[in-house]
């Protein structure tokens, strides 16, 4: 079976990984164009480029797929079917046709729930126990084809985005191989997501301000979900950004007000509407990454102030 695979993240090279090293035949690998990074704004490729240039696969980075500009090239490749992972632009109707098996997407979240940008952050900040990648057929709706297949895994209490994000990025280099065997055998079905759906919205800032004022659970959530990027965050009583990037729940007993600071120990104590939460580890202002011991000690925070 000749695939064409579309991706651009490191998520995405992990699955195009898997089926090279399978044996499948690529015949080629699509990707976003270079991107200026860091302070010289050096043109930077994609991991998925990197990788399919290590390994010798062609690579396309068309500006643009509107308006047939990639008719030529498929009809140069000829692929039988095409797999896109977290590629960021949207397939127009003519690529998503060609191919004699059609277009499949790995999507991180158990469809129809968490359509769209952040469904892995979503899950998490939104307190579920499990998430999983959903292998679908690609229509010209934003995750709304038929879903083959889905490989589910368990999101544990403590599990932020980054280990979250890690079990998925194998859980989906394992559902598109089971999806190619299922096609190379015939045993390709397709089952309808039905109309009763979520969408998962792009994380803004205001995602990232922490409200103490929630349920304690709902707080922790929140900061593991966005944990290490984009960052919850709150701010100290002298207007500064003070960011979480490690917390738990505690079995600590306060009238306090909400935001509150009520004990300092190895953690920062701060009071949330039903319990105490300890902010482990946090990056102030201007700062670099510390555990909370060593902020502790940089007398930046006292038992009575209010965070928020």
């Amino acid at each position: 079976m000749k695939i064409l695979f579309m991706g651009t993240p490191e998520f995405a090279m992990n699955s195009l990984k898997a089926i090279y090293e399978s044996g499948e035949e690529i015949v080629g690998v699509v990707t976003t164009p270079d991107k200026p990074k860091g302070r010289g704004m050096v043109l930077t490729p994609s991991d998925v480029k990197k990788y399919a240039l290590s390994v010798g696969l062609p690579v396309f980075q068309p500006q643009t797929l509107k308006d047939g500009a990639f008719l030529s090239t498929l009809e140069e490749l000829k692929p039988e079917l095409i797999i896109v992972v977290a590629y960021g632009r949207i397939l127009p109707k003519y690529v998503l046709d060609f191919p004699r098996y059609g277009c499949i997407n790995a999507h991180a979240s158990i469809l129809p729930k968490y359509r769209g940008a952040a469904p892995i952050q979503r899950s998490i900040i939104d307190g579920d126990k499990e998430t999983g990648v959903s292998i679908m057929r690609m229509d010209v709706g934003l995750d709304t084809g038929d879903v083959m297949l889905v490989e589910r895994v368990t999101i544990e209490e403590n599990d932020n985005f980054e280990a979250v994000h890690d079990k998925l990025v194998l859980a989906g280099a394992t559902g598109l191989l089971r999806a190619i065997e299922k096609f190379k055998k015939g045993e390709a079905v397709f089952t309808p997501q039905g109309d009763s759906f979520t969408y998962a919205e792009k994380i803004t800032k205001a995602d990232c301000l922490i409200d103490f004022n929630k349920r304690v659970q709902d707080v922790h959530n929140q900061i593991r979900g966005l944990s290490p990027i984009p960052v919850a965050f709150t701010k100290t009583p002298d207007g500064k950004i003070l960011k979480v990037t490690r917390a738990h729940i505690v079995d600590y007993s306060s009238n306090s007000a909400t935001g509150a600071v009520v004990l300092l120990e190895k953690g920062i104590y701060v009071k949330c509407l039903d319990g105490v939460i300890s902010l482990d580890e946090v990056v102030p202002e201007g700062k670099g990454k510390m555990d909370a011991a060593a902020y502790i000690n940089g007398r930046k925070i006292r038992v009575g102030d209010i965070l928020g």
